[in-house]
Order: C-alpha cells, then structure tokens, then sequence
C-alpha cells in the first residue's frame, strides 16, 4: 500500500458458521484476513462452496462474522452496517434490475436511493453510460437487455454514488467473452481513474490477469493472498503438451489422459493436450511415447495446483473408457440433426436468420455467440419448445415441423440453471422426471437404478435437491435429463459459473457419454471449454459468422504479439468485432 493510499477493507480472522443439511455446524468462512486498498482490484476465486459469496456479504454487513472482525471505510460492519451499505457500490449475484422500467428509469430509481440528484446526477449518467455504451439504449426495458448489457446497468446502478468501493459476486457468470472484456476495462478504468477500490469474485482464471492481486479460498480458507503471476510460478516446470496421435479424436485423448495417476489437469488445445504434472511423478516415463514438449503455465494451471495440495485431484466417480480411442469417423457419419435455413421471427424481429448446419452421430457441437446473438432460440427450436417461422429441423428422424412430441422422446435437456423440484428429494425428482418421460412399471424402476448408480447419488436420494452440494446438483439434472437413455443431449450454458475441477469432471463425463454414441449439443460462454467441440456454430444478430473445428474457427484470429498460439477466444472476438466493424450492431 503505497503512501496515497487508503485503507477500504480490513478483514481479521473472521469466522461464520452455519448448519450443514444434517444440522452439523460448519465454517463457511474460517479465519479470513486480508487487506484491499484504494485503487487496487483484487479478484476471489475459489470452487463452488469455498465461501465467496459468504466472505463478500460478510464484507457489506448483510451478515454477522461469528468470529474476528471487519473494518469497511473505517466503520465495523456489525455495528456500522447501515452507513457502510449506504456507501459502498455492491453487485450480488443476482442484482436487482426492475424489468419492467427502462435503463434510464432503473438509474434514476437507484440515484434516488443513494441521494444523487441534480446536476451531479445528470452529469454522472452521462459518464457512466458513455462508458458502458448504454447512451443508445436509455428508452429500452432492462428486461429486454442482453445479458451482457443487464451486467452493464447493474455496474452503472452500483456506481451511481460514486462509491469508493465496490463489491461485485461473479458479475461475469453468462456473460460472452465481449461482454467480459468491456465489463473489466470499465472496472479498470474506475480504479484508475477515480482510485475506486474493487474486490470482485470470479470463476474465470483468465480474468486474474485484470486483478491486482487474488485471494483463492477453498473450504471456507483463504489459500493465498498472492499476484497472479505468483500463483501461475506454482505449475513451473509441470506443464507439458502432447501431440495428439493422428486420426485420434482429441477430446478422447484428452479423457484418457486426465484419468492417468498423478495428472492435475489435461485440456485440449488446437490437436494437442496440455497436461499438468509434476517434474517427477512416474507418469512422466508413459507420456514419453507421445514426446512431450514443455509448456507455459497459466493462472488456471497453478489453481489447480494449489488445489491439488489440499485434496486428490483425481476424477471421482466418472467412467472413463479403457483402451486407445477409435479413430474418428469419416465424415459422412450419420447426420441426426439437420437444420436448414431456420428463421425465428418475434413480430418485426428476426432472432434467428436462416441459420443451416448439421450434426452427427456422437458429435459435441458447440453453439457460440454473445449474449443475444439467437443461441437460445435456436436451442429452444432444436429442442422442439419453440416453433420456427420458416425453415427445417430434423431431429433424430423427425421433422419437429410436424413431428415435435416424437423427437422430444429421443432428446435430453438440461437447463443453464438448476431446474428440478428443490422441496422434492433425489428419488422423488427422478420418479417425476421419469413419469414425463411416459415410464412406468420396471422401465422406471431400473432407469432410476442405473441413474443412481452412474452418478452415484445413493447418499443423496432421500436429500431435497435444493440441499445437495453444488457437483451434486449438477449430477442430478444430468441424470434426470439421460433417465430415457436419450439418442440426443442438449446442455445450456452447464459449466456457468463452475471452477476448473468441476468443469474437468463434467468434460470427462460428456466425453464417456459421446463415445457410447450420444449426441451433445452445448452452448457455452466459456471459450476454453469450447476446445472440446467437434465442430462449433458462431452466431451474432441471428446470422452465422464462422462454422467449424477448433482449428478451423482458430485460423481466423491474428498472430499474437508473444508468439503463443492463438486461442479460440482470440478467435471469437476477431470474428464479432470484424462483425460489427462491417455494421453489424449488438442488439
């Protein structure tokens, strides 16, 4: 902390409790200290149930510490808690946008509350929407907002006072990663400018490289209170990448080689695995046949590696299968999906624009695109929920045109958010998805067994399913979405939000199901998980701007000035900003 700076948050041993589903105390957060400054960002990461959500309430005073204490702007957050929410700038998960008001009606509503008003307020609006680049959209309802656009108004609305902090929970969870870049260079701007503190929870690694320092929590700890460049020195000399053998899927190779002994993390890159390992475990000697090479780590490799000294980091529970991948299949493989020239229209506005593209049998095929770019309503026309105005889909042999209620039997579907019967239990979620998908008798019984058996739910079927564990959650609405042994799986943004060890269990898992001959179709705004699609579909304003591989849509992005290989989201944004530098606008 350097002499012009002023101290904003200082957290001393601070402890919360809270019961677990059994009644069993548990500590959230168990003493916590750290210190943020004047002008600093500090990003809080950590996997789902660390206690970053718990630690940023504790911090503005919606919640009492059991344990230590808490100064904000000098004021203690037990007996001070009013003045600090009346002072500080705070985005939960869930900010509190009013929908049926305009974005201009929202920022007034908010300037009221905080006491803005006048000609400091009018010149307050002016800055805070040129740089969001909401001037245009002032007279529009915030519930007709792209995603990207609602975070944009939840920033401005906090940053109305002019706070000199702010507190952001997971701000960029759903968010495309154009959204994301213009999001963290408003909060850097911010912080330059008007020296606003900012502590901001994330579960994108790569968004560490925006933040002054990271806290990584995990079990209610704090880990480390580190630079980044600290926590990636921890995964020196453990990052290697190996060729994948030719006519090999990759996505294949990569489940085989994130099951073996010792191996932190694989992910896939281009036509190779990047593997975390350590120097000298024994693994090493069997990846030599595949000529490792050394490679760069990156802030998620050493996340991993710090978790990986607190817990195995071995896959728990996945099937991976046994032996050397098959080859790919030609490319004339079986098509079960096939849609051609598909428009949506919602009376003057085209949502989807004569998009075509074909999927085939046990293929992942990604839907990519910013918020509002028409992914969900093409999801929702695949999944037979909505009809198209014109155009054709054909799903697992059926026209949904004319056919939608006999494809839907051979389709699976799991929503972006935790969609099942939070009162009801595991058992009692299965039995009614069951029931809707017309089982009955034996059928049902046995499809619920092996349901419980494959993602291991026995200790958890007489639980509420709003009381399971995050990993958990995620398992049931998986095998509620495979009770009827679907030909097809549609998965909506299912790793929003995840950290890298649940999203790495979730691949290994998607990977065993394609390899039985599932066919996955996925949207995803998480560009580094999208390595693990055969082919992949960008869309913006309802049109198709790029189809194909990994290393098709990667060949559209420049050369990086390190000289690193390009990744796919460096392809991504140069796709949509040539996009929209030729006219396209972001609706």
């Amino acid at each position: 902390m350097n002499a012009d700076s002023r101290l904003l948050i200082d957290c001393r041993n601070v402890r919360k409790m809270f019961p677990d589903p059994a009644g069993v105390p548990f500590a959230a957060v168990d003493g916590v200290s750290f210190r943020l400054s004047s002008g600093e960002i500090v990003g809080l990461l950590g996997p789902d149930g660390a206690g970053k959500t718990t630690l940023i309430r504790l911090i503005t005073g919606l919640m009492k510490p059991h344990e230590g204490s808490i100064s904000v702007l000098n004021l203690d957050s037990v007996k001070k808690s009013r003045a600090i929410q009346s002072s500080i700038g705070y985005m939960p998960q869930k900010f509190g946008l009013y929908e049926d008001l305009t974005v201009r009606e929202n920022m007034e509503l908010y300037a009221r509350m905080h006491g803005v008003s006048g000609q400091d307020r009018e010149k307050r609006f002016r800055s805070l929407l040129s740089m969001t680049s909401l001037e245009r959209f002032t007279g529009r309802l915030a519930g007709k907002l792209s995603g990207g656009m609602k975070q944009k108004l939840g920033l401005c609305c906090s940053l109305i006072s002019s706070p000199p902090l702010i507190l952001l929970d997971e701000p960029t969870v759903g968010v495309d990663p154009l959204s994301r870049r213009e999001l963290w260079n408003i909060l850097g701007q911010f912080s330059h400018e008007e020296g606003v503190g900012v502590l901001v929870s994330t579960s994108y690694m790569d968004e560490s490289a925006y933040c002054n320092r990271t806290l990584i929590m995990y079990q209610g700890r704090l880990l480390v209170d580190a630079l980044p460049a600290d926590v990636i020195a921890r995964a020196e000399g453990m990052c290697v990448t190996v060729q994948t053998p030719e006519k090999i899927n990759t996505r294949q190779f990569q489940s085989r080689l994130a099951s073996m002994p010792g191996i932190i993390n694989a992910t896939p890159q281009g036509g190779t695995v990047r593997i975390i390992l350590p120097p000298d475990h024994p693994t090493r000697q069997k990846l030599e046949e595949y000529h490792p090479q050394p490679g760069s780590p990156d802030f998620s490799d050493g996340f991993m590696t710090l978790l990986a000294e607190q817990t195995d980091p071995a896959p728990e529970d996945i099937p991976v299968p046994e032996g050397k991948p098959l080859p790919e299949q030609a490319a004339e493989g079986d098509v079960v999906i096939r849609v051609t020239d598909l428009v949506r229209r919602f009376g003057n506005f085209t949502a989807v624009n004569h998009v075509s593209f074909s999927v085939r049998k046990g293929q992942v095929f990604g839907l990519l695109g910013p918020n509002g770019a028409g992914k969900s309503t093409t999801f929702r026309m695949l999944c037979g929920l909505l009809p198209a105005t014109s155009g054709t889909l054909n799903v697992a042999g059926a026209d949904l045109r004319t056919a939608a209620a006999r494809a839907r039997r051979k389709v699976g579907y799991v929503a972006q958010k935790f969609s099942m019967y939070g009162m009801l239990t595991t058992r009692q979620n299965l039995e009614f998805f069951a029931g809707a998908y017309g089982m009955a008798g034996k059928e049902r019984k046995d499809a619920i067994q092996a349901m419980e058996e494959e993602f291991h739910l026995t200790p958890y079927m007489d639980s509420p399913a709003a009381h399971l564990p995050g990993g958990y959650k995620q398992r049931l609405s998986m095998a509620c979405g495979l009770l009827h042994s679907p030909d097809i799986l549609f998965l909506d943004e299912p790793t929003s939000g995840a950290d890298p060890l649940a999203r790495r269990d979730f691949w290994l898992r998607i990977n065993s199901l394609a390899e039985k001959g599932v066919t996955i179709i996925i949207t995803t705004h998480f560009l580094g998980e999208a390595e693990f699609c055969d082919n992949m579909l960008i869309m913006m304003d309802g049109t198709t701007l790029a189809e194909g591989s990994p290393d098709e849509i990667r060949k559209h992005a420049p050369p990086r000035e390190d000289g690193a290989p390009a990744s796919l989201e460096d392809a991504f944004l140069a796709i949509t900003e040539q996009y929209m530098k030729k006219g396209g606008e972001n609706s």
